[in-house]
């Protein structure tokens, strides 16, 4: 089953709870929320209170994508904020089997997440410390980029990659998602498409989630 995550930097900031609600509504699957720090990537968004935050205004899994250049520090708070998934950068983590026993200690679901440029094997030695695997379709730092088209052959060789291993864990793309490139990842095996711009951007949010899900489900496995 094809899962849709808005990510809310693509959001009205104004109003987050508002949007929050209203992608819920609209059938959307989880609440993606990219946390940039201004020194790993340039850009600096969300802080734990808007995990906290987003928790009140709604019951749907939140999932807190850290771009940040110290996930030890960072990733327990985020997880004891109220996100369901805490996902830190491979690139970014000295410590990364640390980082990740921090977030499930915190109580939250470990995640990792590889830039377009990192190698998947850099991901053998923490394949079987995650429940979720970010694969970047865009480099981090900011919204509405455009999709990265090689991220489909890494995605199809990730999904191989795990089947050999035995392992169910999901795959998410981030980044340059759309109704356009939806259906080519969900066939070489991504299972959760987290969209910004592309669904914020549109003046009917319930359609634009169901088309996604609908293109994605339509070709995807």
């Amino acid at each position: 089953m094809i899962k849709v995550a808005p990510s809310i930097l693509s959001a009205d900031h104004g109003r987050l709870a508002e949007e929050i609600k209203a992608m819920e509504a609209a059938g959307a699957d989880w609440i993606h929320i990219d946390v940039m720090d201004g020194h790993f990537v340039p850009n600096i968004t969300f802080g734990p209170w808007v995990v906290e935050m987003a928790r009140k205004a709604t019951s749907l899994p939140l999932d807190a994508h850290l771009m940040v250049s110290d996930p030890l520090r960072y990733a327990p708070v985020f997880a004891r904020a109220g996100a369901d998934y805490v996902t830190v950068h491979l690139e970014a983590s000295a410590h990364l089997n640390r980082a990740l026993a921090s977030i499930a200690e915190a109580g939250a679901r470990p995640g990792v997440a590889i830039n377009p440029a990192t190698a998947l094997s850099a991901l053998d030695s923490c394949l079987d410390l995650v429940e979720l695997i970010v694969v970047m379709g865009v480099n981090p730092g900011f919204s509405g980029q455009p999709f990265i088209p090689s991220t489909v052959e890494k995605t199809r060789r990730l999904s191989a990659l795990l089947a050999q291993s035995g392992l169910p864990t999901p795959i998410e793309i981030d980044g340059g998602v759309s109704d356009r490139n939806a259906a080519s990842l969900a066939a070489a095996g991504a299972t959760v498409m987290v969209s910004g711009s592309h669904l914020f951007r549109s003046p009917d949010y319930a359609k634009a989630v169901t088309q996604l899900r609908r293109v994605a489900q339509g070709h995807g496995q």
